[in-house]
């Protein structure tokens, strides 16, 4: 007789799993949905039917938007340079102290988040956006800057958290012919956060032309919205949960200890020992923040074309997010075609937008920037246009590097377990490259030697991650080879045919009984 048991560790005292009974077998597996049946209902809005609760696309989306208002408007409140402050020197150490925790913390994030489920993952990982910004307004009025910088210390050990679990949910939630198309939707919806908050401050500070800080109110907005993220964040279902419309489910562990996810970590270095040529590449992914955000825009520019050129440099990240989302999965390419060729247009791009960032580093200096009489650009100064152009493709290039990149990690497995650790080795030493830049930031390097470091790490990093590229992503990904990282068997990700719906599955579970 088929039994139906609550899930331990979620709170819930009704019947969770619906299990499929095996008349011949006379017992049943539990291989087939769990959760309750209102999950896999779809969900009506007017005219429209969307994918159920607990379907991939659902829970992007929900995760998308956690990002747009967490993250999102943190990108938004950095993009102003300085974070919004006059004296960028103490805000940079802050970046300094948030990018080395987030790279420690980020580094280990997978297993963590396969212990305690993506949900607790991404709400613990909401918060710290929160308090960092609150740092900022303190700091407005105190310029305290061990709260700031210890609000920054947090914000990393929640980051590593938060972005872990979104990138988990990305790469190892779609089938393999759709994860161009998610990554792109993602980074669409997140980066929109970047935009709507780059608005706030560009409304407030409309009428400023000159250099200062951002006003109370901006960083008053941005703590609102990011508290809704956190909230947000609760809504998120566990991954067990989660059913594709062809009734497969994501591989997991089903019985995770900490024990059996620190040592998947180290086995996932041992038996993808290749991934250690990604890592120049996730290095250089957040590397040109600092010199993207203090170098040019809180340099060259005044605050409210800062604030304009904020809101083009995220408005462009989604430009580019939907452009390599669209080519990573060109149809009429294979998978491993399509690999060769993102490789080589990244690369193409890479060599045109720093070309052309490297001409314009050549009119300005550190030492210019800092003397008395620097005059701050304008939006209404002549020779405006064309480094507001280049500061959009910045944005562009950020958007597409990272696109690859997640696309690259997603095409190595569909296990959603090595995934959240591929990500965990992504944030982390990203993280790491960040914090490197905030620092050689705060010590006051020369503008032209941070260009330098960011464009040559960048087009070694491509170079080093060609073999992965070319060698190691396939057409297809072996269902065996990613049922080694779990306790599951091809049948418990194979789920129930689509017509199979909880509700009749359920009547079938209780006939057979």
């Amino acid at each position: 007789m088929a039994t139906s048991a609550p899930v331990a560790g979620d709170g819930h005292s009704e019947k969770e799993n619906v299990t499929i009974s095996d008349p011949e077998a006379g017992q049943g597996t539990d291989n087939a949905i769990v959760g309750k049946p209102w999950m896999y209902k779809p969900i009506k809005l007017g005219p429209f039917e969307m994918p159920w609760f607990a379907s991939p696309e659902t829970q992007l989306i929900l995760v998308s938007f956690v990002c747009f208002l967490c993250p999102g408007m943190f990108n938004a409140v950095s993009g102003l340079g300085g974070g919004g402050q006059l004296n960028e020197t103490d805000v940079s150490n802050a970046n300094t102290a948030l990018y080395s925790t987030f790279a420690v913390v980020g580094f280990f994030a997978g297993s963590i988040a396969n212990r305690i489920g993506l949900r607790l993952t991404l709400s613990l990982g909401g918060f710290g956006y929160f308090l960092y910004v609150a740092s900022l307004l303190s700091y407005n009025h105190n310029q305290n800057s061990g709260f700031l910088i210890f609000a920054g210390a947090l914000l990393g050990v929640c980051g590593g958290l938060l972005w872990c679990a979104q990138g988990a949910v990305m790469m190892s939630y779609p089938h393999e012919h759709e994860k161009g198309k998610f990554i792109s939707i993602f980074w669409v919806i997140f980066n929109l956060g970047g935009v709507i908050g780059s608005l706030v401050p560009l409304g407030q500070n409309l009428h400023t032309a000159t250099g200062g800080s951002v006003n109370d109110g901006t960083y008053i907005a941005f703590m609102v919205l990011m508290a809704l993220g956190f909230v947000l964040a609760w809504g998120l279902s566990d991954s067990k949960y989660v059913m594709r419309k062809d009734g497969s489910r994501v591989i997991v562990m089903k019985h995770p200890t900490w024990m059996s996810e620190f040592k998947g970590l180290f086995e996932t270095l041992r038996t993808d020992y290749y991934i250690v040529l990604l890592f120049p590449m996730f290095l250089a992914s957040n590397w040109f923040y600092g010199y993207h955000f203090n170098s040019v825009n809180l340099a060259y520019f005044s605050v409210r074309s800062r604030s304009l050129n904020s809101l083009l440099y995220w408005l462009m990240q989604m430009v580019g997010a939907f452009v390599f989302g669209q080519t990573l999965d060109m149809k009429c390419f294979s998978r491993s075609m399509r690999a060769k060729i993102n490789l080589g247009i990244l690369l193409a791009i890479t060599m045109g937008v720093w070309g052309g960032g490297y001409a314009f580093q050549k009119l300005y200096t550190r030492e210019m920037t800092s003397a008395d009489d620097w005059v701050h650009k304008d939006w209404t100064d002549s020779g405006y246009i064309g480094p507001m152009f280049l500061y959009m493709f910045y944005g562009f290039y950020d958007a597409a590097f990272q696109t690859c990149a997640y696309w690259f990690m997603g095409s190595l497995s569909n296990n959603g377990r090595k995934l959240a650790n591929f990500a965990g080795f992504y944030k982390g030493i990203q993280s790491a490259g960040a914090a490197g830049m905030w620092r050689m930031d705060a010590q006051h390097t020369p503008f032209m030697t941070e260009f330098a470091s960011c464009w040559g790490l960048l087009v070694g990093s491509i170079l080093i991650a060609a073999p992965v590229i070319f060698f190691k992503i396939k057409d297809h990904t072996d269902m065996d080879d990613d049922l080694k990282f779990s306790d599951e068997t091809a049948q418990d990700v194979a789920g129930v045919a689509l017509e199979e719906t909880p509700s009749k599955v359920e009547e079938k579970r209780i006939s057979v009984a």
